[in-house]
């Protein structure tokens, strides 16, 4: 939370009409523009946007949208009582039924304050019912966080309220935000785009610093990530990616991916599965279910013998007790230890040692680990000397193979959000959000939040985009329907939530130029998209 500042000054301004911000924010013919110098350009909608051309075939277009008419305020949310579909355990929401909503409002009333309800509609989710998700019980306008605050602590008796800025609010306009788009044109760019690791997936790096070392034009960050110990290693993806042709975490269920092929010649959005098969012969295999993570402990769910879920379940970590994990030498970290067994492969996948798990990946080698059924697998079937193939297959949802090499990446996030040029937000089946457990996911998706997003427009340019938010009169960021708005109205036909929240980053030539909502500053993140010269640029 934060206060207007002289940040903001210098930045490009307009006052919207009360819809809609992102339904009005359509650039038309601005991307066909020509190369020119640096410098303002108002789209036909009125929106005055700051252009940087940082390369040909590269521009980066920053703006900030306002709404005059958006009056946000302080308020006191009372939370509706609810058990968690996953776990059973009781929680807190912000919406409940209209008959718990009546009842609470009129406790309040008895009690002596001046309660409204107020209803909630679902947005326009691919897979969620439509019309009223529920009702919220809302107390009090204020100035400030502070009067909000004071005024919550004399709200008790049973009741559980919390302090809430209305301008989060999906039913109003937001009233300012700050975007900041990259468009890659990989009919001009001559560099390459990828997403990468730095060479380590077990360390977590800002992206103006991996931008900075690289020399990237553009960087911004990429997907989900472990960021506790009691979740894993940090820095290690919790969904699917690839650098430079090399599986170097698993997806956690089909969740939406960004495929960069051909070092950015060729981008595609769409869901992936992945299964990695052990082979120790032809006729003896096991199923991997992770790479790169802690054996039994599986961050956002969504893999075969997960509890308390096999489907994904963002920011929830599952766990197993029979499973194989693939390390590859990009895992920088001391290798996992405790009970199960570990066998080490050189270059060739020839076992070079079996026993007690630990120590690290050697070099150009791999390193499997194994925990139950997994572990006894390992100690019956890898034997010194003898050679252990590993297949990994990577599909799209029609079935289809994607094949990898070293010039393809790949980075996955949730949801997706735009498909074949309309919203097609998939919240439920990506385990964004649960219809039947408004305790889970409601603020991450229908609260607007920081957001990185991605995608690709008709004419196969490749489109990173990031919103500021968490910052009152400063820029309070999207929902998952404001992201899907936002990217078709810059032209994207397809597209995808990236990471956001604190993580969300965008830098320029290695310098930050988004305001990244954490209090510390820019976060250090476990993966990242950079935009990489070529030699002529």
């Amino acid at each position: 939370m934060g206060h207007k500042d002289t940040r903001y000054a210098g930045r490009a301004r307009v006052l919207l009409s009360a819809a809609t911000v992102c339904a009005v924010v359509a650039l038309g013919g601005v991307w066909q523009s020509a190369q020119a110098a640096d410098g303002v350009q108002q789209s036909a909608e009125g929106v005055t946007w700051t252009t940087k051309y940082v390369a040909p075939g590269v521009q980066v277009r920053s703006a900030t949208i306002e709404n005059g008419d958006a009056r946000p305020v302080w308020t006191v949310t009372v939370q509706a009582p609810a058990t968690s579909r996953l776990t059973g355990a009781a929680t807190w929401a912000a919406v409940g039924p209209r008959s718990w909503a009546d009842d609470t409002a009129a406790k309040l009333r008895t009690a002596g304050f001046a309660p409204r309800v107020e209803t909630v509609r679902w947005p326009r989710y691919a897979d969620t019912p439509h019309g009223d998700m529920g009702q919220r019980v809302r107390v009090g306008s204020y100035a400030t966080q502070a009067d909000a605050q004071s005024a919550a602590t004399k709200i008790t008796a049973g009741f559980h309220p919390a302090v809430t800025w209305t301008g989060y609010d999906a039913e109003q306009p937001a009233d300012r935000e700050n975007v900041h788009v990259a468009v890659i044109d990989p009919r001009r760019f001559t560099g390459t785009v990828e997403g990468t690791h730095d060479g380590n997936v077990a360390q977590r790096v800002t992206t103006s610093s991996v931008a900075a070392k690289l020399g990237s034009l553009v960087g911004v960050n990429a997907g989900f990530f472990v960021t506790s110990d009691a979740d894993g290693v940090q820095g290690t993806q919790s969904g699917l990616s690839a650098d430079r042709g090399e599986l170097q975490s698993m997806a956690a269920g089909s969740r939406a991916s960004l495929i960069i092929a051909d070092g950015g010649r060729h981008v595609r959005v769409a869901d992936l599965t992945t299964t990695v098969t052990v082979r120790a012969s032809k006729a003896v295999t096991y199923q991997a279910q992770g790479i790169n993570r802690v054996p039994g402990l599986v961050r956002d769910c969504g893999r075969p013998g997960a509890s308390p879920s096999e489907l994904p379940w963002q920011d929830v970590t599952c766990h197993a007790s029979d499973e194989l994990v693939l390390f590859t030498d990009e895992f920088g970290a001391p290798l996992p230890t405790g009970p199960g067994t570990q066998v080490v492969l050189d270059a060739d996948g020839h076992v070079v040692s079996a026993g007690s798990r630990g120590g690290s990946v050697p070099a150009h080698g791999r390193v499997l680990q194994g925990i139950g059924s997994a572990g006894d697998w390992l100690t019956a079937h890898a034997r010194t000397g003898q050679r252990i193939g590993v297949d990994e297959d990577v599909r799209d949802t029609n079935g289809k193979r994607v094949e990898l090499d070293q010039d393809d990446s790949i980075v996955s996030a949730a949801p997706t959000l735009v498909t074949n040029g309309r919203n097609h937000i998939d919240a439920a089946a990506e385990g964004v959000l649960d219809p039947k457990d408004l305790s889970f996911g409601y603020a991450w998706s229908n609260v607007r939040q920081p957001r990185t997003m991605a995608g690709v427009d008709a004419a196969g340019r490749l489109i990173l985009a990031t919103v500021d938010g968490r910052q009152t009169d400063g820029s309070e960021g999207f929902t998952l329907e404001e992201a899907a708005d936002f990217m078709r109205s810059i032209d994207a036909v397809d597209a995808l939530n990236l990471d956001g929240g604190g993580s969300t980053a965008m830098a320029v030539g290695g310098v930050l130029v988004n305001h990244p909502s954490d209090a510390t500053g820019e976060r250090a993140v476990g993966g990242t998209i950079q935009v990489l010269p070529g030699r002529t640029d």
